[in-house]
């Protein structure tokens, strides 16, 4: 019996509640290293390829254990792989503190950072589907989605501040210290999950894939999440720098908003878009809402490279811009796939849905950092190539996901019943 059904919609919002400030606290150091980027590369004398792939071994470690992870909850209490995803954040931020000095020590503690994501991000969605009706389930999606995009947005400004207060080494420790309060937040007051969830029938061998990858419907969003975001990772993992150079070149703006600030802002913005989003998702139509979105990020990720150098206010309000319409449909694809998943699957159809999200999220920053080495470095031409990289990308997934048609969610306007 489901938390909203047996114990009232009160006791499921608590567990909502609580779960959703349990990932802001985990994850607010998540975005601390891009933050940091333009102050630690000089410092450690890194190129922009390797920049990329620091970035990026967050994203890939997430792609490898994800589909462990993830699909183990529908077998073992997500409460437990939760723990176990808290555990790694706090070890990574807390090795990356006290050792990180160069390429190869960040690498591997950004990794470990991005296997503690993989156990907390959709292993606490997938505590939430268990343990709330399915009437809830698209609205604690987009909750869900929302602590994730503040402790991200928080990330950018909160990571700035600590450095320049105490230095880059106690901004990792903070964070450290800030998912440690998660854990103890799950561990004693988040409930197991029931007897009968924990037995939920798969059958079948637990880590087959198959049964999710011939259900349409999850994969197209799985589809069209692979690129949103690569496309939301190279924005946040090369925001902030993008906004220095830009800064740097015309010599004015950043004194007024700094660029980690813009990118808090950002990223406060996105998550109001992303529930919005979801919402108009059930009132127009899930697949148009995505097809809008997916539509718009095309446009403008083919000019912001090439027109925002031209003067730093103008690079702000394009990257806000950009970043609402990256946002806008993200709760809304991971709630398409959670939604039209068989259940006795959504663990194993979560994880799949994960590892093609997070496979183009280690891909955005690489593809960033790759274009602008090629194109000789931080230039107009440079940054325009790059987002124009990311925007032809988003153009075929949105003609991939306009041929497959998946389902609505039920509640969706214009929801049809099952094929």
């Amino acid at each position: 019996m489901t938390a909203g059904a047996g114990a009232g919609g009160a006791r499921a919002r608590r567990l909502v509640a609580t779960v959703c400030a349990a990932q802001v606290l985990v994850q607010i150091g998540a975005f601390f290293w891009p933050a940091l980027l333009p102050t630690i590369m000089p410092l450690w004398s890194l190129s922009n390829s390797e920049a990329g792939w620091i970035t990026a071994i967050f994203y890939g470690a997430y792609m490898a254990s994800v589909p462990v992870l993830v699909t183990l909850t529908d077998r073992v209490d997500p409460k437990r792989v939760y723990l176990f995803g808290v555990a790694a954040t706090v070890v990574g931020h807390l090795m990356f503190s006290l050792y990180a000095d160069g390429f190869w020590s960040a690498f591997a503690t950004r990794a470990l950072t991005g296997v503690g994501w993989a156990g907390t991000y959709m292993t606490g969605l997938k505590l939430l589907a268990d343990q709330v009706d399915a009437k809830m389930m698209s609205r604690a999606t987009a909750g869900h989605a929302a602590s994730i995009g503040i402790s991200g947005a928080l990330s950018f400004a909160c990571g700035d501040l600590i450095a320049n207060l105490s230095g880059w080494r106690a901004a990792f420790l903070v964070a450290a210290i800030s998912a440690s309060v998660a854990w103890l937040m799950i561990a004693f007051v988040v409930p197991a999950a029931e007897a009968a969830m924990k037995r939920t029938a798969t059958g079948g061998r637990l880590y087959d894939f198959f049964p999710v990858f011939r259900n349409r419907s999850a994969m197209a969003y799985a589809m069209a999440y692979c690129v949103h975001t690569l496309e939301m990772s190279a924005l946040r993992g090369w925001g902030v720098a993008f906004l220095g150079y830009v800064a740097l070149s015309t010599g004015t703006g950043s004194h007024l908003v700094s660029p980690a600030l813009i990118a808090t802002g950002l990223g406060l913005i996105g998550t109001a878009a992303s529930v919005a989003g979801n919402e108009a998702a059930i009132r127009f139509g899930r697949r148009r809402l995505v097809q809008t979105a997916m539509g718009a990020s095309v446009l403008i990720g083919a000019v912001i490279g090439f027109v925002g150098p031209m003067s730093y206010a103008l690079a702000a309000a394009l990257i806000t811009i950009y970043g609402v319409i990256v946002w806008l449909d993200s709760s809304s694809l991971t709630a398409g796939a959670a939604g039209t998943a068989d259940p006795a699957r959504r663990g194993a159809t979560l994880a799949v849905h994960s590892t093609f999200g997070y496979a183009g999220g280690f891909i955005g920053p690489l593809l960033i950092g790759w274009t602008l080495d090629l194109s000789g470095g931080m230039s107009t031409i440079g940054w325009g190539m790059a987002f124009l990289a990311v925007a032809v990308l988003m153009l075929l997934a949105l003609v991939a996901f306009c041929l497959i048609r998946p389902r609505e969610l039920a509640g969706d306007r214009g929801a049809e019943p099952d094929r």
